[in-house]
């Protein structure tokens, strides 16, 4: 009876962890550019469903949402271009895993804002190294534009890259905060429910 619960267990989860994949993937469709970023760079509220289940479970579990979403949106919007959508992968991941490790070490608003602004700058500081040394080398090589000069990577980083993602953060962690705040005892609820 025991193994029949524990799988009924990790059903419910995979089912709750699909579920949130697919939220976060029609969220990353309703997005916006900033009018003073490169257009290509867009804010979305993908990171939301991947946060909650982070909350809920385990940082790992917030990395699995975002691979559902990342995988997702390859099938769906038929993208030949893996490299953004691993770039977005990875930049998910940067901000979220740090939120979930200090909540699941400290609890509480305090740590959500901690993690928030600590996975802000890993992200931002993070994504502007990961462009510099590989996303625009391979986007230059994926559109044939041969080798970018050190001086045009650095301006895409300065200009764009580092102030979209610090803003993301921002704007993000501002509406995170005050669901948390709603949300926190159906948190916390469905952590003792699915502890198993």
């Amino acid at each position: 009876m025991k193994t029949a619960n524990v799988q009924s267990s990790k059903l419910l989860k995979l089912i709750i962890l699909a579920l949130l994949g697919t939220i976060s993937l029609l969220l990353f469709f309703v997005n916006f550019p900033l009018p003073f970023l490169p257009p290509y760079l867009k804010i979305d509220f993908s990171e939301v469903p991947a946060l909650i289940a982070a909350l809920i479970f385990s940082p790992m579990a917030g990395v699995f949402v975002e691979a559902i979403k990342n995988m997702l949106y390859l099938i769906v919007s038929g993208a030949g271009d893996p490299i953004g959508v691993t770039a977005n992968f990875l930049a998910g991941v940067m901000f979220i895993v740090p939120v979930a490790v200090l909540y699941h070490k400290y609890k509480g608003v305090k740590s959500i804002i901690s993690g928030l602004v600590s996975g802000t700058v890993i992200m931002a500081i993070g994504m502007s190294v990961l462009n510099y040394l590989v996303v625009l080398p391979a986007y230059a090589w994926f559109m044939g534009w041969g080798d970018m000069s050190s001086a045009a990577k650095w301006a895409a980083v300065s200009l764009g890259v580092l102030p979209f993602n610090i803003i993301k953060g921002i704007i993000v962690g501002m509406l995170f905060v005050p669901l948390f705040v709603k949300m926190r005892t159906w948190i916390e609820q469905k952590q003792s429910n699915l502890a198993a």
